[in-house]
């Protein structure tokens, strides 16, 4: 057995006890991010009950240790929010073809359970446009909006319970990893999509039509606008392109200079207000300028009891639920991250869920529909300065003033002011220069983007993301069945082995290939590990000088795992190399890796003393054992090929 100058040997201990391998492949794959290191050092029951309710309760944590300078700042930032909750609610809400007081209540209840439960400072709550849309779309399918208004709102109802009972039980079962298969480039193709669809659908607003399609695909939506050319209404365009360019320059403005984010912030509540005002004194709907209509006061009235199961209903339910679901907590999750990474803080994924999943079934109870962490409404929390949550409690009781007090006086809100807010939040949504990003650094991120843009944009929404997230697995199949390898060489001057490829001036020892595997080995790369190691016996036979291989080292620091299938492919490729006179080593098998090996009694079969702990120490000991080989570095030659299919 091989051993390096200071008397280190490979470990060839007995391997761990089940048990405690199971541990700690469990650990490693529902706890990666220690979770409960923060209870090693309490003493005493108390305590340790203490710190679990502050893990699953982050508001009992930051509470006790909240002030009046705190909440200055959240304060401020509740306040800017809710002046972008409400347009935003009610807009959203028409999008989900909802009533619009469904959208405000939206933004009263689940914010306060984020605020007890979620571990963001940043992430205000509230309603999101592609959601909205796709509930819409799904659940219109089964019951008409327009004829059977009561039965389509109960659906959504439900919906919402089931998504909120879905994202729960992930986050208790510390499933996030289930959400990682939305990679950013299907959230950036699905968001792109969503935002052209719902451009496009808002053109109804902007016109000021009464008739429409139900469908959102590109050619339906077009089609539907320019066959309803006479009910076009000039009055209603012209208003609309006004508030547009309003709304269009305040976020010129707020890019060209960020500190004035509260004007992009308050822009669409003071279209709004003006939308009101305008709508009221000139009697708009004389004019062809439709409104929200009528707005009731009071809070969110209890709506469990209108949770329908009906087995006709169901299929279709479950699927907005998991699908929007999916969608919100991919969104959700990603935008309190980032916000996070810029105060250099982290946020638990696995809280997040479940305080999505409560906020939801909750919301589901009292009257409101789908909500998660929109992109918009977070930034401006960001940016307004915001300490903790306590800016979803400062706009949850802003908005429930509102719905007491000063819910009808939203009534005469001008459709096509709803319309042109949604427009201007949707194109900013649209990630030109990240798509071109994608393009540049990996073509088949961006054919997978587009798979979700396209296929949202001209077939259907659900569509789109099962053939963006059926792309971005194809590829993850192909990493894995087809896993990188490479032939390394020693870096001059140094004990380095690197890749030949990657760096040229790498040598070769004659007579020797060392092969770097790069990922687990079992059932579904087994086959093309072993003839890529034959094609480089085959390659390196045919460039040196005398076709002599007597040594193939294969390290395997990079191979996680090995299963049984893994390791028979081994010893058919020891046993193939060996019928042609070369020899085959291991270098430095992860701990999973060597206790299969020792359990399957491969140790035995290759050979303990074939097993080094660095590539050094395995060429050094290839060329111990072969005194004749030459001690020179080779260079490029041409010489007769072997078949290696024969000698196999």
């Amino acid at each position: 057995m091989g051993s390096l100058k200071n008397g280190q040997n490979v470990n060839f201990s007995a391997p761990r006890p089940f048990g405690k391998r199971l541990k700690s492949d469990l650990k490693e794959t529902f706890f990666p991010d220690d979770p409960f290191r923060q209870f090693r050092d309490e003493r005493g029951a108390m305590h340790r009950a203490k710190k679990g309710f502050q893990y699953f309760i982050p508001i009992l944590d930051w509470l006790p240790k909240y002030n009046l300078n705190m909440f200055k700042y959240d304060l401020l930032a509740g306040i800017t929010i809710t002046s972008l909750a409400i347009p935003q609610g009610i807009s959203y809400a028409k999008l989900g073809v909802l009533p619009p007081i469904i959208g405000l209540y939206s933004s009263f209840v689940p914010p306060l359970i984020y605020a007890v439960f979620g571990s963001s400072k940043h992430l205000a709550v509230g309603t999101v446009a592609a959601c909205s849309l796709l509930i819409a779309e799904t659940i219109g399918g089964v019951a008409s909006p327009e004829e059977e208004p009561t039965l389509y709102l109960h659906l959504v109802f439900t919906a919402t319970f089931v998504t909120g009972i879905m994202q729960a039980v992930l986050g208790f079962l510390r499933l996030g990893i289930l959400v990682d298969f939305l990679s950013h480039s299907t959230i950036l193709g699905f968001m792109g999509g969503t935002a052209v669809i719902i451009c496009l659908q808002q053109l109804k607003g902007i016109f000021g039509l009464t008739h429409f399609t139900s469908k959102t695909d590109v050619y339906s939506v077009l089609h539907a606008v320019f066959s309803l050319r006479k009910e076009w209404k000039w009055e209603s365009a012209v208003v609309g392109v006004i508030f547009l360019l309003f709304l269009q320059f305040t976020r010129y403005l707020r890019n060209r200079n960020p500190k004035l984010f509260w004007v992009s912030a308050m822009a669409p509540m003071v279209t709004v207000i003006i939308g009101c005002l305008f709508a009221y004194f000139i009697k708009g709907s004389q004019h062809g300028i439709l409104t929200v209509g009528h707005l009731s006061k009071g809070i969110n009235p209890i709506s469990i009891h209108f949770l329908n199961f009906d087995s006709k209903y169901l299929s279709a339910v479950v699927q907005t639920g998991l699908i929007t679901g999916l969608v919100a907590l991919a969104e959700g999750i990603a935008i309190g991250r980032s916000f996070a990474i810029m105060k250099n803080e982290q946020i638990d994924g696995n809280k997040e869920m479940i305080a999505f999943g409560l906020m939801n079934i909750v919301g589901s109870f009292t009257s409101c529909y789908l909500t998660t962490g929109p992109f918009s409404k977070t930034a401006v929390n960001f940016n307004a300065g915001c300490r903790t949550a306590m800016s979803n409690v400062v706009m949850a009781i802003f908005m429930a003033l509102t719905l007491i007090f000063l819910a009808p006086v939203f009534s005469y809100t001008p459709l096509v002011a709803l319309s042109a807010i949604i427009m201007s939040a949707m194109l900013g949504l649209i990630k030109y220069e990240e798509m071109y990003h994608l393009l540049k650094v990996d073509k088949f991120d961006f054919c997978i983007c587009m798979a979700a843009f396209l296929g949202v944009a001209f077939l259907s929404m659900d569509v789109g993301i099962m053939l963006s997230v059926g792309l971005a697995l194809l590829r993850a199949l192909l990493y894995m069945a087809r896993p990188a390898t490479c032939k390394l060489g020693k870096i001059p001057n140094s004990s380095l082995y690197r890749d030949v490829e990657q760096y040229p001036n790498a040598t070769r020892t004659h007579g020797i290939i060392v092969l770097q595997l790069g990922s687990p080995i079992y059932y579904a790369n087994s086959n093309y590990i072993r003839e890529r190691i034959f094609r480089w016996v085959r390659d390196e036979q045919g460039d040196s000088k005398d076709g002599c291989v007597e040594h193939v080292l294969l390290e395997l620091s990079g191979v996680t795992s090995i299963d049984m299938t893994g390791i028979e492919t081994l010893i058919e490729i020891r046993r193939s190399l060996q019928a042609n006179g070369i020899q085959m080593g291991i270098v430095n098998p992860r701990i999973v890796v060597m206790e299969k090996m020792i359990a399957s009694e491969f140790t035995k079969t290759i050979g303990k003393e074939n097993i080094y702990l660095s590539v050094d120490e395995g060429v050094e000991r290839c060329r111990d054992l072969v005194p004749k080989l030459k001690q020179t570095e080779t260079s490029p030659g041409s010489s007769n090929v072997r078949t290696m299919e024969q000698q196999v």
